[in-house]
């Protein structure tokens, strides 16, 4: 997973460059749309695959705010109060 994402991450920059480069040089319509189709293209296939790959295995209640973690932090800062005075 990791190789097919730096490979695609490689492939969306090409193609914008080469989106830039059409657009400057050949022909300033046909460069938008590669621009466009290589942004919508990074937006819905690899931010998805990406995502996914760096939340495998994670557990979500661990990023969010419940009660418990509203606890454990209020416990670890009033620790570091502490031991500052």
């Amino acid at each position: 997973m990791k190789s097919f994402l730096r490979i695609f991450f490689v492939l969306l920059l090409v193609a914008l460059c080469y989106g830039l480069y059409f657009k400057g040089n050949i022909n300033a319509e046909v460069g938008d749309k590669i621009i466009g189709f290589t942004v919508l293209t990074s937006a819905f296939l690899f931010l998805p695959f990406f995502l996914y790959h760096r939340w495998k295995g994670k557990r979500l209640e661990d990023y969010t705010l419940t009660e418990e973690n509203l606890k454990k932090m209020r416990a670890g800062i009033s620790k570091i109060n502490k031991q500052s005075s």
